[in-house]
């Protein structure tokens, strides 16, 4: 799949006016992953992974669909929105020019996992090897902008969020009754196949800089890994895969979690925990932070009423038992009011979960954040 091409041009005598990086500025924010983050890249790809026809976006502030797997905002919106700065746009968009860049960028692609072969079924999509391969293109484009310290110093002092894990099971091992994946891995071990293939990527991530930042940087000393990229990466794990409404419509008959999928949601993020941990022993420094999805969202999953919804078992739209069949489209089942529902569609929570999901990034405890909360990394961080 070729990448989109770009020009880096040096005309600084006959620019009158120029795009500079201020140090006081909202944190830089890069977010990598699937649908749960992506904010409308597949818009631009011939891929049938596509939230861009109504009734998406029904509730987003423009009121259209804009490409992200919700009624409304997603989960890197309203972590942009605490942050105080502007919601980053797709990569692939391409508003995302000047000074926009400055504000970071959002390289996901919906139907992707942690694995090459998932999602293959949705053929052109951004695997992560190629997001991250945009990613040093889009640090080429700012370097063109604001030179290659600032940039380096844009990118250290970046957050980072990164959602991989559910596509590896529901669109992969679990996809039929017997795949390809079962016949060669029991779930733990296929688990542990998973999270290995994690650890490499959030390691290259970290090492995703183009030669003229490294260049720059042993100028100034002998880089550690940690100074070659992001310095804080939210890593995100598998929500409770056997509660969405597509998995109660295929295994369910009165309304019970698929067990099996359960099972791998309680295998892997544990393991996305030992293995955060371990890489942050290694670079001496809590770079990644993992967020234990299953743990965050079974709190609304099993007492949906002391969050405000009337079901977590229902999505607003659908068809089928729990409208957990098929697409979201106009000719489905709508809810009236979303603010009721956990799950907008079959397999993507609503606004209102997503921003109950982002308080708790940001506020809550070891038991769902580990090391530490992104409040307590933003008071350290601004120190």
């Amino acid at each position: 799949m070729a990448n989109p091409g770009f020009a880096i041009t040096l005309a600084i005598v006959v620019i009158t006016t120029f795009v500079t990086y201020s140090e006081g500025a909202p944190r830089a924010f890069f977010v990598f992953g699937d649908s749960l983050v992506d904010n409308g890249n597949n818009n631009f790809l011939a891929t049938t992974a596509r939230a861009d026809s109504p009734p998406y976006g029904v509730d987003y502030p423009t009121h259209r669909p804009t490409g992200r797997f919700s009624n409304g905002l997603n989960i890197a919106d309203l972590i942009s929105k605490q942050l105080g700065a502007d919601p980053t746009l797709p990569y692939l968009d391409p508003a995302l020019d000047g000074d926009k860049l400055l504000v970071g960028a959002n390289f996901a692609s919906a139907g992707i996992g942690i694995l090459n072969d998932t999602g293959i079924q949705f053929v052109n999509i951004l695997r992560i090897y190629d997001q991250l391969d945009l990613f040093q293109q889009y640090q080429q484009r700012v370097s063109a902008l604001i030179g290659a310290e600032q940039t380096t110093r844009l990118v250290n002092g970046a957050l980072v969020l990164i959602t991989l894990g559910g596509n590896d099971y529901v669109n992969n091992y679990f996809l039929t009754p017997i795949s390809v994946r079962q016949l060669q891995y029991n779930i733990q071990d296929y688990s542990h196949v998973v999270i290995t293939e994690y650890s490499k990527i959030l390691t290259v991530m970290t090492l995703v800089l183009s030669p003229l930042y490294i260049q720059y940087l042993t100028s100034l000393h002998t880089p550690r890994l940690h100074d070659l990229g992001a310095r804080r990466v939210l890593v995100t794990g598998t929500g409770p895969l056997g509660c969405v409404p597509a998995e109660l419509a295929l295994w369910s008959s009165n309304g019970e979690c698929a067990n099996e999928l359960q099972q791998a949601s309680k295998i892997f993020n544990p393991l996305l925990v030992q293995m955060t941990t371990r890489l942050n022993q290694q670079l001496s420094s809590d770079i990644f932070v993992a967020v234990n999805a299953m743990e965050l969202q079974n709190d609304f999953i099993d007492k949906p009423k002391e969050f405000g919804f009337v079901t977590s078992k229902i999505a607003c739209c659908g068809q089928g038992p729990y409208n957990g069949l098929g697409l979201c489209t106009t000719a489905s089942n709508l809810c009236t009011n979303r603010d009721e529902y956990a799950f907008w569609d079959a397999f993507h929570p609503t606004e209102k979960a997503n921003k109950i999901i982002v308080k708790t990034i940001f506020t809550g405890s070891n038991k769902y954040m580990s090391p530490m909360n992104l409040s307590t990394i933003m008071e350290i961080d601004s120190l």
